[in-house]
């Protein structure tokens, strides 16, 4: 067995890894662009049917470019967020326990789209300190077969990576799922004790410019790892 060289190793790693890593920058792309047009359809849909039952429109769509697009529903807002580098997963992962990578291990190079929980008045008014929430995010590989992280219903329903192939059914599936997820996450009252003290300057700071830090569940724990609140 003839023994490669060191500059033929790093030459073949680079080939193969930034082949993969490519396709799969290039599937998650696609899929970004398609949630946005999901997005919109979403935002013109639902609003047609708040406007039939007397309601305002409540939802709204905003591209930001390449890697970024808003979906305000009331006083909620969604950022979706395309990263722009690939990822792969330690080897502690569950994704590693399915047979698709034990006999394609490429396949765990990922894109990721992260989608994060906002209050819209944080943009509105610029609380640059309140706190998002992360609620979900999608990898895309190769082979466009994809899975969800995320809280609630998000962390299973999308979740087979060896066989699902995403597309158009299965974005709108996933923003449907988010949104919910969103409406019935509600801004609670933060604990007494975490806002019980304030000083000169932030009341200042704060009538200026509104700057009290506020997020929908301010003082509590809200982690990757559970689903709970």
């Amino acid at each position: 067995m003839e023994i490669k060289k060191p500059k033929e190793i790093i030459l073949d790693l680079l080939t193969d890894k930034y082949a993969v890593k490519r396709i799969a920058f290039e599937n998650t792309q696609k899929v970004f662009e398609k949630i946005k047009v999901e997005c919109q359809k979403i935002a013109s849909e639902y609003n047609n049917e708040l406007l039939y039952k007397g309601s305002e429109s409540l939802i709204h769509f905003k591209d930001k470019g390449m890697f970024d697009a808003d979906l305000q529903l009331a006083d909620d807002l969604l950022v979706f967020s395309f990263h722009s580098n690939i990822f792969n997963f330690d080897k502690s992962h569950n994704v590693w326990k399915s047979s698709y990578l034990h006999t394609e291990p490429n396949a765990s190079y990922c894109g990721v789209i992260n989608i994060y929980n906002f209050l819209s008045d944080s943009f509105k008014f610029n609380r640059q300190n309140d706190a998002g929430y992360l609620v979900a995010r999608i990898y895309v590989n190769k082979d466009n077969h994809y899975f969800v992280e995320g809280k609630r219903q998000l962390g299973f329903l999308y979740n087979d990576f060896i066989n699902a192939v995403i597309d158009e059914q299965s974005i709108r599936n996933i923003i449907e799922s988010t949104i919910l997820f969103t409406l019935d996450f509600d801004l609670l009252v933060p604990e007494y004790n975490s806002v019980s003290t304030i000083t000169v300057a932030q009341m200042i700071e704060s009538i200026n410019n509104s700057k009290i830090q506020t997020a929908k569940r301010l003082g509590f724990h809200f982690t990757a790892d559970t689903n709970e609140i």
